[in-house]
């Protein structure tokens, strides 16, 4: 029986006709598998690896190399926190314990009660100007504070705004809040 349902294995072997290389397809199919299945199982890999004609070993590889990806149940809604120079200066750390009792977790990785919620500390987002950040539900949070965290917590709870909650953004930040850059002072010239 298939852990993956047809019609994603189906737009896995769409993939690769999207990218110069096929093997580059690797990573959205595993994004994809992830999010339908929750965390990426050895059968879900091998399901993706045979969708992509790759060789599983490569599949899984890919897999553990990187930390977006999971291997073990984690939550519904999962907290990624950037905790780099620019978040942790602008009060990461806090955010990060914030994230923790909010949910009602010790650690990093471990479920909230409901198995709504976990957490993970990263290392960056790419958006320091807007720290501290985070992504939730492949959105990027800016400007953290405890009450966006309590506010986008109860968001999540309520069956009416789970919609609105899963809409994915196709960049980190929308267009028109893209920092512009500052032209730069001219030192005069001495002579």
């Amino acid at each position: 029986m298939s852990v993956l349902s047809e019609h994603l294995i189906e737009e896995i072997r769409e993939l690769p006709a999207k990218y110069p290389q096929p093997r580059s397809a690797v990573m959205p199919a595993l994004d994809l598998a992830q999010e339908e299945a929750g965390y990426l199982t050895p059968e879900a890999m091998s399901e993706v690896a045979a969708a992509l004609n790759l060789d599983p070993g490569y599949v899984e590889g890919v897999a553990t190399f990187y930390t977006l990806f999971h291997l073990e149940p984690v939550g519904k809604h999962r907290f990624y926190v950037c905790t780099n120079l620019s978040c942790t200066l602008r009060g990461a750390t806090d955010i990060v314990e914030h994230v923790k009792s909010a949910i009602g977790v010790h650690e990093a990785g471990e479920l909230s009660k409901d198995g709504f919620f976990s957490y993970e500390e990263v290392e960056c987002l790419g958006a320091c100007e807007y720290a501290p950040v985070m992504r939730l539900d492949h959105r990027y949070e800016k400007d953290l504070t405890a009450n966006k965290i309590d506010a986008l917590i109860a968001e999540r709870r309520s069956p009416t705004k789970a919609a609105v909650a899963h809409a994915p953004l196709p960049s980190p930040l929308p267009e028109g809040e893209r920092a512009k850059p500052k032209p730069r002072a001219r030192k005069p010239k001495s002579g």
